[in-house]
């Protein structure tokens, strides 16, 4: 009798213990942090690093249409005649100017020459043969800028003389890096940047 009286109490301990640990363990909230964290932790850091990502991207768009103006402001002036030297000149203010944002090896620098601004991005004039308003046969065309085959832009590459009309175009594919930025705005990895300015040399020569 006295034994099995010592059993019930024993098993109401252990019951007793039981339930205090399972009790102190429901109301543990030592490690809820931790476990909140690692399931919405990598969605803000993929958000954060787009945040950042987006805004260098626009601040590289917006250096890119600053660089243009002040290239374009030395080109128009013509204090340097020699277009290679000129172009050269071109080429480093870009660079200056974009911070080291925009790889100039990779970026696509065009400066074209066009007889007037409704020519700007038009394409050189052809006999349309075989009448589908394509150059596709091998039709005989106007040769605009000299380089001996037909382009889709007429433009000729250079930075131009007194008065003439120039285009200045910069083109980046910027590598993005995150992936909610690349599945929403990108194309293979990368985001096409591209600044364009429109000016008239200035008359530097004598009529």
């Amino acid at each position: 009798m006295i034994f099995a009286k010592q059993h019930q109490r024993r098993i109401a301990n252990l019951k007793n213990t039981a339930m205090g640990f399972l009790g102190r363990l429901r109301a543990n909230r030592d490690g809820t942090a931790m476990i909140e964290f690692a399931l919405v932790g990598p969605v803000l850091i993929l958000l954060l690093l787009g945040t950042f990502e987006l805004g260098a991207v626009m601040l590289t768009s917006t250096l890119m249409e600053g660089a243009l103006r002040d290239a374009s402001r030395y080109g128009v002036t013509g204090q340097e005649l020699n277009e290679d030297a000129r172009l050269a000149r071109i080429r480093e203010i870009l660079g200056e100017r974009t911070l080291g944002l925009v790889d100039l090896d990779t970026a696509r620098i065009e400066v074209l020459v066009y007889p007037g601004f409704a020519d700007i991005g038009q394409p050189e004039g052809f006999i349309d043969a075989n009448a589908n308003a394509s150059y596709d046969a091998g039709e005989t065309f106007t040769d605009t800028n000299g380089n001996g085959t037909w382009d889709a832009d007429s433009g000729v590459p250079g930075p131009g003389g007194s008065g003439d009309i120039v285009l200045y175009r910069l083109i980046y594919d910027w590598p993005l890096i995150t992936p909610l930025i690349s599945s929403i705005l990108g194309s293979d990895g990368t985001l096409a940047l591209t600044a364009s300015l429109v000016v008239r040399n200035e008359p530097w020569e004598e009529p």
